[in-house]
């Protein structure tokens, strides 16, 4: 079967006509759910990912203190740190600049997915023509050409020690590859009834999540290649998972516009979140410190959700793309002031259907920059790990890498809002040496979550 790697809204109802009428109940609440959100009766729907993959392969050249003083105390070491309190923040950038590295091209069909390793040497991408490419991330050679999967691919995850690659395809299978020999482990984790659209590992590698077009997340162990636990998540296609930092916590996210938060443990769903458009949501992703959730939404949105605060709410919105009929991924990347601190602010970046890469600062929502380059949508992209480098993949068939140069000079503004939100968060509040979210409560466990985290 050869299908493309994202799917539009569209095209549903011809690759549901022949599969057998699926019965819901009243309610899709998980058991023990949290009984937040009374949601109106919607009308069933059905999505797929558009199939008409022809493309144009002639451009090859157009690519994120209060301190307190004690109001007694007027020593000598009092009047220094109101002195260097009054010392102007230093200079932060109000703009980014990413400019074209390299240009990838291997693919037959459509590119939708494709992740740097954690260690940062190789980018691994992932197609509509059932392949996938590992490729030096500093050269761009191309390492291994991995095969078997039988359909497209849709997602793709590396371990956490960069050794191992797993991939889930339209044939409803999952393979883990080696890297360093690109070879298939001999047993794929089969188990899902549909396309498997979304994977993570888990922060130690030895677990699995994966999202379907069955509705289900499955919690794989990777060393038994069996299914651990089913959750009966949504009520549509799941779009995407992922586990929180210390794998406590997954969350994923459907057409039917919910985003849960689930206990890895127990299985509990501990936190739903829905924003009150109600958009289906394509992609969810943990920011680095776990504090919170990145959303893709088919309204031409991205949000940051506080989930774990009171019922969780959106603390941010983020628009200038267009998305209203692939599954958009992003990332969360830094970026430096120049002018010498060790100050380090966020940033978040998207592709967007008109074919460009936007970048956006975490606290203002400002756009940082905008990248051209590419024909088509652009599906997937992710951040380096280590190094200034941006990478992109779209349905034109290609990557391309960005990476970051300095500005001619750095120009600041006042921070503004867009109207969306009043809360302000700190420079770069995806440090992951900054507090916890949970506090003096400790990691959330099993035996905590209730009193922990539902309302």
């Amino acid at each position: 079967m050869d299908s493309p790697p994202k799917r539009s809204r569209e095209e549903t109802e011809d690759e549901y006509d022949d599969a057998p009428p699926r019965k819901r109940s009243s309610s899709r609440s998980p058991h023990n759910g949290s009984p937040e959100y009374r949601l109106a009766e919607r009308p069933a729907r059905r999505y797929s990912r558009d199939r008409d993959n022809s493309v144009d392969d002639s451009a090859d050249e157009r690519r994120y203190y209060e301190r307190r003083t004690p109001s007694r105390s007027r020593s000598r070491s009092n009047s220094r740190s109101r002195s260097q309190s009054n010392t102007p923040p230093p200079r932060k950038p109000t703009a980014l600049n990413y400019t074209p590295h390299l240009i990838l091209r291997g693919h037959k069909r459509a590119i939708s997915c494709l992740k740097f390793s954690p260690n940062g040497l190789w980018i691994a991408s992932g197609s509509a023509d059932a392949t996938i490419k590992i490729w030096s991330s500093s050269s761009g050679a191309l390492e291994h050409t991995l095969e078997g999967h039988l359909a497209g691919i849709n997602t793709l995850t590396w371990s956490p020690d960069s050794t191992t690659l797993a991939s889930g395809s339209d044939d409803k299978s999952i393979r883990l590859w080696d890297a360093q020999t690109g070879l298939a482990h001999p047993t794929p984790l089969i188990g899902h009834h549909n396309y498997v659209y979304s994977l993570a590992f888990s922060p130690k590698g030895n677990m699995l999540v994966s999202g379907s077009y069955d509705e289900a997340v499955f919690l794989w162990d990777v060393r038994a290649a069996r299914v651990m636990r089913s959750l009966p998540a949504h009520s549509d296609p799941v779009s995407a998972v992922d586990f929180v930092r210390d794998g406590t916590l997954i969350v994923s996210c459907s057409h039917d516009g919910l985003i849960r938060v689930w206990d890895t443990g127990t299985g509990q769903c501990l936190r739903t979140l829905v924003h009150e458009d109600n958009a289906p949501v394509t992609s969810v992703k943990f920011s680095p410190n776990g504090k919170y959730i990145l959303a893709h939404t088919l309204d031409s949105c991205i949000r940051l959700w506080d989930y774990a605060n009171g019922k969780g709410k959106c603390i941010k919105t983020y628009q200038g793309h267009t998305n209203a009929k692939y599954s958009l991924s992003g990332a969360f990347g830094a970026y430096g002031s120049r002018t010498g601190s060790r100050e380090t602010y966020a940033f978040v970046a998207s592709g967007s259907e008109e074919g460009g890469v936007v970048l956006w600062d975490v606290s203002s929502k400002n756009v940082l920059q905008r990248l051209s380059g590419h024909d088509e949508a652009v599906l997937a992209v992710d951040t380096h790990p280590k190094e200034e480098l941006l990478a992109s993949a779209a349905l034109d068939r290609s990557i391309r890498i960005w990476k970051a140069s300095p500005l001619p000079e750095a120009r600041v503004k006042q921070e503004t809002s867009n109207g969306y939100d009043p809360d302000v968060l700190p420079p770069n509040p995806f440090a992951t040496d900054s507090p916890t979210w949970f506090g003096a409560c400790g990691t959330l466990t099993a035996s905590t979550s209730c009193a922990s985290f539902v309302a």
